[in-house]
């Protein structure tokens, strides 16, 4: 299946999974394609429904879950996020508040 990946600069690319993908697989495949840290990457579906605007966390913690069980499907849009590095600093200019980023 195709995935359509967004980070968020609004940048829009294109990810080829099996169709039994799990999310570690869609990971890999973008640690390929866009040389980004594989451990750092954070999804979040969009299920747009037409009536509401929904979105989902894809959770990474369960290994072998397949992208499907999360509803994820040829074609759907995907938010991407690389979660910051830890310094260990509580001083952090902003926070990101990831609804008005994807909502916005």
């Amino acid at each position: 299946m195709k995935v359509v990946v967004e980070n968020l600069t609004g940048t829009l690319f294109y990810v080829q999974v099996g169709d039994k993908g799990t999310v570690a697989d869609l990971k890999r495949e973008i640690e390929v394609q866009q040389k980004l840290p594989y451990d750092r990457l954070i999804f979040i579906l969009d299920t747009d429904d037409h009536d509401h605007h929904r979105c989902h966390l894809i959770k990474d913690d369960v290994d072998g879950v397949l992208l499907v069980d999360y509803g994820v499907q040829d074609g759907s849009h995907v938010y991407m996020f690389v979660n910051p590095l830890d310094d260990g600093s509580t001083d952090h200019p902003f926070e990101l508040n990831w609804f008005d980023s994807v909502l916005g």
